[in-house]
């Protein structure tokens, strides 16, 4: 793929998202019935991609060049296949997240001030190896009004490049252009140079791959890192729940980054908890790792200090005794990548203090960390789940893929009535309304 082939796709992107951020709400909708009665469709087209896609990995796996947790995230079934199609159809019975009205104040009689949500533009998005999102990722800033430049690791390429022409050609009624699928590695350091095409970059990835964008691009990013989950279990917890939780966190889908990749455990129920968890945890074949005060009442492995801040995505855990909530909030604020941790405790005090001071994206009472989720959550699907803190915060959904203008509707007002000895006053009174064109015209 040459740079300009990078360059037309990018161009022609821009150009599209400024046509489709006035699309209605019901086109867009429309747009993604097509997508998810497409995938329904061609389920066989796509699952045949997936298989040679599939195919490679394993015999990637089987030189040592890919994990196992890569090729389970890689593969695509049927059933997985209906439930991205239920995806999109979530995200379009999203209310619509365009042309909100987030403020509205009135400056003078006849003068007023909106805060209007509006599409970001152009974004531009590296994924892993899960073929799903890139729907998710397409279906989402189709419903936000956004174009977007998909690229996909190259283990899913035979999978993405159909899911990618299936939506390209469901979407025939959407600006030509909104979604471009590029696939060398190369293109993502043509796309860092395009702050003036490209709003914000989103990649899902290693720490050290979004800090190497953040580190050669101009343009905003949002990054998706790793997850070092934590599972907290209190001295006040209901050890039924907790042992219930801590298994659900790891074990029902450990290649995901809100899957928990170290228990803490507080030493007065140490004896109580671990002989029967560790038990569980070994008949579904996890690896377990522990410290010292850990391994004086299990049999497990040594945990090194590498451990505490390794996302595994596999079934090995780390397993860590505490002596208060005190100490279990330091080990995650210290070894944490800010993702998703859960509190076990029937204690509120103790709940609330965990709470307040994790300073994660997601932090949970009573609940397994793999709630952690733009469906779950009720966002109808995610981009990523972003671990900074600055524009969004944990699962980005739709509002997450908004910014705002200002539009202001005057009456022939004139700064210089606002100036000098005998200024004008202004009234800056906040009042409930929403903007719509020629507001005061029709008043």
């Amino acid at each position: 793929m040459t740079e300009q082939s990078t360059e037309r796709k990018v161009s022609a992107a821009r150009t599209a998202a400024l046509d489709l951020a006035t699309l209605s709400n019901a086109e867009r909708n429309a747009a993604l019935a097509a997508i998810a009665d497409a995938i329904e469709a061609n389920e066989e087209a796509i699952l045949e991609a997936n298989e040679a896609d599939v195919r490679e990995a394993e015999a990637m796996l089987e030189r040592g060049e890919y994990s196992r947790a890569l090729v389970d995230r890689l593969e695509l079934s049927a059933s997985k296949l209906e439930s991205i199609a239920e995806m999109v159809r979530s995200v379009a019975a999203q209310a619509d997240p365009l042309g909100k009205t987030l403020t509205a104040r009135q400056l003078d009689e006849g003068l007023e001030l909106y805060k209007v949500t509006v599409p970001i533009g152009v974004i531009g998005t590296v994924f892993e190896s899960r073929p799903d999102a890139l729907v998710q990722i397409a279906a989402l800033s189709l419903k936000s009004g956004n174009a977007v430049i998909l690229k996909g690791g190259s283990e899913a390429s035979e999978s993405n490049r159909v899911l990618y022409e299936l939506i390209r050609d469901a979407t025939g009624a959407v600006p030509d252009g909104w979604a471009q699928l590029v696939e060398a590695r190369e293109d993502v350091d043509r796309m860092l140079g395009m702050d003036d095409s490209i709003d914000l970059l989103m990649p899902r990835g290693s720490s050290a791959f979004v800090s190497y964008i953040q580190d050669n691009t101009s343009i905003p990013v949002l990054g998706h890192t790793e997850g070092v989950c934590h599972v907290y279990v209190d001295s006040e917890a209901d050890l039924g729940m907790a042992e219930d939780i801590a298994f659900d966190a790891k074990v029902q889908y450990p290649a995901v980054c809100n899957a928990v990749e170290t228990l803490l455990v507080h030493e007065d129920v140490a004896e109580a908890f671990l002989p029967g968890m560790v038990d569980r945890y070994r008949e579904a074949g996890v690896e377990l790792r522990g410290d010292e005060a850990t391994r004086a009442v299990v049999d497990v492995a040594a945990a090194t200090a590498e451990d505490w801040s390794t996302e595994y995505g596999d079934l090995v855990l780390s397993i860590a005794t505490v002596d208060s909530v005190e100490a279990a909030i330091d080990h995650v604020n210290t070894y944490g990548s800010k993702h998703t941790d859960s509190i076990v405790t029937e204690d509120a005090a103790r709940a609330s203090a965990f709470m307040r001071r994790i300073d994660s994206a997601s932090v949970f009472h009573n609940a397994s960390t793999r709630f952690a989720d733009g469906y779950r959550f009720g966002l109808g699907a995610e981009v990523g789940i972003s671990t900074g803190k600055t524009h969004a915060r944990g699962p980005v959904g739709l509002e997450g893929l908004t910014t705002y203008k200002w539009h202001l509707e005057g009456s022939g007002q004139l700064v210089a009535t606002y100036a000098g000895p005998d200024a004008r006053p202004f009234t800056h009174q906040e009042f409930e309304g929403e903007w719509h064109p020629g507001h005061l015209s029709e008043d």
